[in-house]
């Protein structure tokens, strides 16, 4: 699909979109060192929880209002309360005001409105373009999002810590030209409802819809090798959930100033956060380069063995993380980190249906959701946990949930073979998913 070929609506989000992404990864990534620096471990770990359950909550009605209320309307007041939320974030990291809890306030409403902004995003793709055409519109946005993750860190570790006032003035300013661009430049794609077809009072409250939406994760109770998945996808996700938190807090921390290059009289020193900053950026680098190779390569091997040594390379990842503090040890770690989560990347899916009866899909790839939002939710405790048991400890207990992570996903594809060999004997000869 070529670019002349684009919907508007499309072309405008992607450029908008990346440069409001671009400012996100600027300071995002620094947050659990501000709040860990300004309020201490324990209550920062507590509020980050916290502001985590408030974003599982809004992601379920995240989906209902871009139904009800339609995509452009949703995500264009999304990109104003983004904007007026960086009014606070400015006033809260001024010369007059330098007020944690307001940030944090601030920080949580942010992650509300981007709760109900993305839905309504994707949706409006679906929307759009056609299905042939999907995959690679994705891609383009997901390319361009791991672009901003590329550069964003890198500007943030110089920007964040020493010019917080001014970039949140420039993050308000281009969150509020988003919010223009949208309202101006794009229109409402969602689809018109058929009054015919639907009875008069069908259109649910929004505490209606959050209700069907817990209704639908009893599917995780009845089936037992689902649940298996989702139990070792929150284990695993406490390590992958850690680039932001832990990681972070232990560069700044523990990690000395460092030569990245020498090159005569000139070299480049990193500080801890400065290295912090350059791993995110290795990160997404990685991702944009290699996702598309990783995805074919990885569907040459069976998808258990693909699950269980992905967890087990993350684990491994927070075992060298933890054991040293040389900057080029580091960098290795993160290759070690960003292959694990290269993996799993394109077969995740195709797993779930796979696992999902074909009429209740949808109910399962909402509940498959649940290994990240959960895992997102449980994983700030590992800030205060640094206290409790400290550094060296932490990395130890996410190594081992890891590994327990690894051997639930070995026991649940076992248990899958024999699934699929009980109820499809025509299938058989088909390639088992641990063989």
């Amino acid at each position: 699909m070529k670019w002349k070929d684009w919907d508007t609506n499309i072309k405008v989000r992607l450029v908008g979109e990346f440069f409001v992404g671009l400012l996100f990864w600027m300071f995002f990534p620094f947050m659990a060192i501000y709040f860990s620096d300004e309020l201490g471990k324990e209550t920062a770990g507590i509020l980050l929880v916290l502001s985590q359950v408030v974003g599982v909550v809004t992601n379920l009605v995240g989906g209902y209002c871009a139904d009800r209320y339609g995509r452009k309307k949703m995500m264009v007041i999304s990109a104003w309360g983004q904007a007026a939320t960086f009014i606070v974030f400015v006033i809260a990291n001024s010369p007059w005001l330098d007020s944690p809890i307001l940030t944090f306030i601030a920080f949580s409403v942010l992650g509300l409105f981007g709760s109900l902004y993305w839905p309504a995003s994707h949706a409006m793709i679906a929307d759009v373009v056609e299905e042939k055409d999907r995959t690679e519109v994705f891609a383009v946005f997901y390319t361009s999002m791991n672009l901003s993750v590329v550069f964003g860190p890198v500007l943030g570790s110089i920007f964040f810590f020493s010019y917080r006032f001014e970039l949140m003035i420039a993050c308000l300013i281009f969150s509020a030209i988003l919010a223009v661009v949208l309202a101006k430049y794009t229109r409402e794609t969602v689809p018109v409802k058929k009054e015919i077809l639907e009875p008069v009072g069908a259109d649910k409250k929004w505490h209606e819809a959050v209700w069907e939406q817990l209704k639908d994760y009893r599917v995780i109770a009845s089936d037992k090798l689902f649940l298996l998945f989702i139990l070792a996808g929150i284990l695993v996700a406490q390590t992958f959930m850690q680039m932001d938190l832990l990681l972070a807090v232990y560069l700044t921390e523990k990690v000395p100033e460092q030569t990245l290059i020498a090159l005569g009289n000139w070299d480049l020193k990193l500080t801890g956060e400065k290295v912090f900053g350059y791993l995110i950026s290795l990160n997404g680098l990685m991702v944009a380069l290699c996702t598309v190779w990783m995805a074919k390569w990885m569907n040459r091997f069976n998808e258990g063995r693909v699950f269980i040594f992905s967890a087990l390379l993350y684990g491994v990842s927070m075992l060298v993380f933890g054991g040293t503090t040389m900057m080029w040890v580091l960098f290795a770690a993160m290759v070690i980190f960003t292959t694990a989560e290269l993996m799993v990347v394109g077969i995740q899916e195709s797993f779930i249906s796979k696992l999902a009866p074909e009429n209740m899909r949808g109910q399962y790839f909402a509940a498959a959701g649940l290994r990240f939002s959960i895992g997102r939710t449980i994983a700030p405790i590992s800030i205060p946990l640094t206290m409790w048991i400290g550094f060296d400890n932490t990395f130890y207990l996410l190594f081992i949930l890891a590994v327990i992570s690894a051997g639930i996903y070995y026991v649940m594809f076992r248990a899958f073979d024999k699934k699929v060999k009980t109820n499809s004997p025509a299938e058989t000869k088909a390639k088992p998913a641990l063989s």
